[in-house]
């Protein structure tokens, strides 16, 4: 198909034709849970939706459960081509979106939360005897301000935020660290864009180290590849 000009159109499909993910099943999920939380459904509608849900196979399949909730959000509403989604950069456009996994756990092992999320306005990280990785350089933000928790004990919780967001570290150190770090020459503050994000993260390292890393975003290289400026 072509236009006026005689180019090619990039083939555009429908967001209710979308195949869906397990993220975008547990986000429905949870809003079927909030609904019977809050008495708007029955345990056995629930359980009758959660069916659907869990065998949905395209982001259209998971509509129908919600359109009787007042407030939910259906998944295809915040869906996008690919291409809008990688030519979006402005911080102020990524905000919004179904909030993603309030917790981080690590005892005696690893976890990490990385890539396309949505930040919860709050986010709890523990670990202990292990170690937490959150990424938020490709995240989205439920709200504009969000608050990430970390504790960690005798062990260590690395909390990586783009230039262009607004960090702000609160949390204490006991026999441990608790600090933030630029790396690689980020750009200032006061240049952060206006209506940007904020990231709050306080929290308690005993024993332990909680690394708030500030650093530039991923860069694209030759080859579609993408290399972090580390």
């Amino acid at each position: 198909m072509t236009d006026e000009s005689g180019s090619a159109e990039p083939h555009r499909i429908e967001p209710a034709r979308l195949r869906a993910s397990d993220t975008d099943r547990e986000q429905v999920a949870q809003q079927l849970h909030r609904a019977m939380g809050d008495g708007r459904i029955t345990m056995t509608e629930l359980e009758e939706r959660l069916g659907i849900v869990y065998a949905a196979k395209t982001l259209g399949d998971l509509e129908p459960v919600l359109t009787d909730i007042p407030g939910a959000v259906s998944p295809t509403t915040s869906a996008q081509p690919p291409a809008t989604q990688q030519s979006s950069r402005a911080p102020e456009s990524r905000v919004g979106g179904t909030p993603g996994s309030a917790t981080s756990i690590a005892i005696m092992s690893g976890t990490d939360r990385k890539g396309s999320w949505v930040v919860p306005r709050q986010h709890n990280s523990f670990a202990f005897w292990g170690g937490v990785e959150i990424d938020l350089r490709d995240a989205r933000f439920a709200e504009r301000e969000v608050t990430i928790t970390a504790v960690a004990i005798m062990a260590g919780i690395d909390v990586i935020v783009p230039d262009d967001v607004h960090v702000r570290v609160t949390g204490v150190g006991v026999m441990g660290a608790f600090e933030r770090i630029d790396k690689k020459n980020p750009r200032p503050d006061d240049e952060v864009p206006e209506g940007a994000p904020v990231v709050t993260v306080n929290g308690l390292a005993f024993w332990a180290g909680v690394e708030v890393r500030r650093m530039p975003r991923k860069k694209k290289v030759e080859g579609g590849r993408d290399r972090r400026l580390e």
